[in-house]
């Protein structure tokens, strides 16, 4: 399989791309999907289909280069590197922040990140997923009860990698950061910090043991062929708009009704219940963005000067620590017109503080980012997380 890189020239061309994911069976899988004539359109295709495609491409003038070649030797070198650091992580039994790892891995790494600092995590079940696996939560705090809480989830959309392992990373560095006294103590003594390692634990696992490149859940519908739905398109918030398919087998299929995914489900009963969380953040990968709502519609949300200006101090600090540079601004103006998303949903129930990122790379590698990526991503990612948390610490509403 290889990824193609297209850059439409108009709308008309972005129409032609946008052909292609209609065709049945899906011979293309979008990793950037048609969006605007500035951004570039990646797309996986499978080896079967390359000669049929690019034919395509060619016959209407879409110019298109080769972003990865041959997917096979990412994915042959990514299970190689996996399978020496567990090798390695046995004989030294000590976690490496610098691998993947499988959710069996994630889920008893938590229980011993608990059970070494019980004093400020405990571990939260909220609910089951389509196939019964629990469904995780991090709660980080220093006590008291119903604090103003900062929420943050990875690994939604399941082949996201480098998110988990940001956010493994981050849940390690909050412990070992909190006795220090600095930023991040402040905003514990006042907040708590809720942490979602593993937000589609189904699609996780299958990405490991079969469909590495897996985006949606794993539920099934009697009487429907197609698996899955997009998670981050199944949220009560413009659902069913544009950007969302109502076809089972799009990878954003939006789902028959809103929250109908039990992974969905969890996290709206969890936030709800709790009534007191002022910031969400939920993390993606890739193109390297920041964003705030909406994403259902182009027009501004009440407080969108205070996120532009939150958003660019973020990007700003993240920029200083290893010279990445991210664009930020709503998702519609920035990204694409996406419905029923995690953020919109936050922003409508009143969490003012709604963010989005999209880590490494800007398509190199894309979903496949090498591991040697993982501790500078997340190194630079905490310090735009840590931006946001203050700001929220110091205008409390």
């Amino acid at each position: 399989d290889q990824v193609l890189r297209v850059l439409a020239r108009d709308e008309k061309q972005l129409s032609l791309l946008r052909d292609l994911e209609g065709l049945k069976p899906q011979k293309v899988d979008f990793w950037r999907g048609p969006a605007r004539p500035s951004l570039p359109v990646d797309m996986r295709v499978p080896f079967s289909e390359l000669k049929d495609i690019k034919a395509y491409l060619e016959s209407h003038g879409l110019a298109y280069s080769i972003m990865i070649k041959d997917i096979q030797v990412l994915l042959d070198e990514e299970r190689e590197t996996m399978a020496k650091s567990r090798r390695l992580e046995r004989s030294t039994s000590s976690f490496s922040y610098s691998s993947y790892h499988t959710l069996e891995e994630i889920y008893s790494w938590i229980d011993n990140l608990v059970t070494e600092h019980s004093d400020i995590v405990s571990k939260i079940h909220i609910g089951n997923s389509f196939e019964n696996r629990s469904i995780l939560v991090l709660k980080f705090s220093t006590g008291g009860s119903q604090r103003p809480a900062i929420w943050i989830d990875t690994g939604i959309h399941s082949r996201e990698w480098i998110t988990h392992a940001t956010g493994i990373w981050i849940a390690k560095k909050i412990v070992n950061e909190y006795s220090k006294g600095g930023v991040l103590t402040d905003i514990l003594n006042a907040m708590d910090i809720f942490i979602e390692l593993v937000t589609n634990p189904d699609g996780f696992a299958f990405t490991h043991s079969m469909n590495r490149l897996w985006r949606k859940n794993k539920s099934t519908r009697p009487g429907i062929f197609c698996i899955g739905v997009d998670l981050n398109r199944n949220w009560n918030s413009g659902f069913g708009g544009n950007g969302s398919n109502n076809n089972p087998c799009s990878e954003t299929y939006h789902g028959p009704s809103p929250q109908s995914e039990p992974e969905v489900a969890a996290i709206v009963n969890f936030i709800t219940g709790h009534g007191n969380v002022k910031a969400l953040i939920s993390i993606h990968s890739y193109s390297q963005m920041l964003m705030y709502p909406y994403g259902h519609s182009l027009q501004p949300v009440a407080n969108q000067e205070e996120l532009y200006h939150l958003a660019k101090g973020a990007v700003k600090a993240l920029y200083e620590v290893h010279g990445i540079e991210y664009i930020f601004g709503s998702i519609s103006t920035t990204l694409y017109v996406a419905s029923g998303i995690t953020v919109d949903w936050a922003y409508d129930r009143g969490i003012k503080y709604a963010f989005s990122f999209e880590l490494r790379d800007t398509g190199r590698y894309g979903f496949l980012l090498p591991a040697s990526q993982i501790i500078p991503t997340a190194q630079e990612t905490w310090l735009a997380i840590l931006t946001i948390m203050e700001h929220t610490r110091t205008h409390p509403y």
